[in-house]
């Protein structure tokens, strides 16, 4: 029992020190394709009944260079993916996210559009399509998790 019990702690330990390293490499990543840093600023991924908005603010008002990072980057995101392009967040995720071949299939059923906040932007993807707010959905929830940043992965109810 005692060993079973040690198999098992390391076998956690070792899942845990693998996910660690998964995040620091998604982090390194991201700084390195959006142009500023994670930690100065606040990733959400928020899901909505049409589709969801992706939201990056600078943590400080003052760190404009942040924010001006924040919105050339989304502002070039929703551009990219409006086109079908999501190299970027398969660069940064070392991985095709879920949700992307479906929503590369429905590109003209998406709508992605870039509007400037505060302390940086968002990009809100919206459409009409049942399945084409699945695989919205499906994305935002990987990004979410990814990214760790706590944001619900259902829909908020008002």
């Amino acid at each position: 029992m005692k060993r079973l019990l040690l198999v098992a702690v390391i076998t956690v330990a070792g899942l845990s020190a693998q996910h660690d390293e998964h995040h620091a490499a998604v982090n390194a990543r991201g700084d390195r394709a959006m142009g500023f840093s994670h930690e100065k600023t606040t990733h959400h991924f928020l899901l909505t009944k049409d589709g969801g908005t992706i939201q990056v603010e600078a943590n400080d008002a003052k760190d404009t260079q942040s924010r001006d990072q924040i919105r050339r980057h989304l502002t070039h995101i929703a551009v990219m993916f409006s086109a079908g392009n999501f190299q970027t967040p398969m660069l940064i995720h070392d991985q095709t996210p879920p949700g992307v071949p479906a929503m590369k299939e429905m590109q003209t059923a998406i709508s992605y559009g870039f509007a400037p906040t505060p302390k940086g932007g968002q990009v809100r993807i919206t459409t009409k399509d049942p399945k084409a707010v699945q695989a919205i959905h499906e994305f935002l929830r990987f990004q979410i998790s990814d990214h760790q940043t706590g944001d619900p992965t259902e829909i908020r109810k008002h």
